[in-house]
């Protein structure tokens, strides 16, 4: 059987990322494997029920992935190739946007530090999305962003099922329906490759913590704001299909 051009653009386009993405280590729902204690371990009491260390590492984690995700939100809306790919960008970053307003609402109130700057893991993530141009880029973007957000998902699923404490109850309710929007808008640029995603997602790499931890703020420095963007009139606290 003969294959066209562009046919063969597609398999090098493919081929190419799949070299790249080996190179890329996913562990296991970027960080949030394997704490100890977990929901046992209560770490806070407060007015909104006890806190436990998985309570306060998901709040952390949620602030985390909107530092990188909403960038490359940015990036997708000004070099997707795609009017899909531009509309995911936007998703990413309306819906990274309100998860952050939410994470800085309730951690004060929780007494959780948030991190300014994403984990080294998530900064090279953005480094190896940003050297790619046109329809790598494009692939590149959307493989790494359903990768991590099919491995948060059961996460958030885990922590709405277990939690004692309201405020965080709340938060994973926002981030169920935010993760499910952008796995949507994502695959909705046909450029998943299931095979490959969900491999990533079920063989994860084993990192050190302090790769795929987000460092904490330096001391006296203002919190980061993810600046909110009413202008995309986009919805993301439902499944995608309820946008715009």
């Amino acid at each position: 059987m003969r294959m066209s051009r562009g046919g063969f653009g597609v398999v090098a386009l493919f081929g190419l990322l799949g070299l790249t993405l080996t190179a890329l280590a996913f562990p296991s729902v970027v960080g949030l494997e394997g704490k100890p204690g977990g929901q046992d371990r209560v770490v806070a009491s407060t007015p909104f029920g006890p806190l436990t260390e998985a309570d306060r590492d998901f709040v952390v984690k949620v602030r985390a992935a909107g530092l990188w995700e909403y960038p490359l939100g940015e990036l997708s809306m000004r070099r997707g190739t795609t009017e899909a790919m531009r509309e995911a960008g936007a998703h990413l970053v309306a819906g990274h946007a309100g998860l952050d307003a939410a994470c800085r609402r309730i951690a004060p109130r929780l007494g959780i530090t948030l991190p300014n700057r994403p984990s080294p893991q998530q900064q090279g993530f953005v480094r190896t999305v940003s050297a790619a141009s046109g329809e790598e880029f494009d692939a590149t973007a959307v493989t790494i962003m359903r990768v991590t957000h099919g491995q948060i998902f059961p996460v958030v699923a885990g922590i709405r099922a277990t939690t004692r404490n309201t405020l965080v109850r709340e938060l994973a309710d926002l981030a169920n329906d935010t993760v499910l929007d952008h796995m949507t808008v994502l695959e909705r640029t046909g450029l998943v490759g299931f095979g490959e995603v969900g491999f990533r997602q079920t063989a994860p790499a084993k990192l050190p913590g302090d790769r795929t931890t987000p460092p904490p703020p330096r001391p006296g420095e203002p919190v980061a704001v993810l600046t909110p963007r009413p202008d995309l009139d986009v919805r993301t606290g439902g499944p995608a299909g309820e946008g715009r």
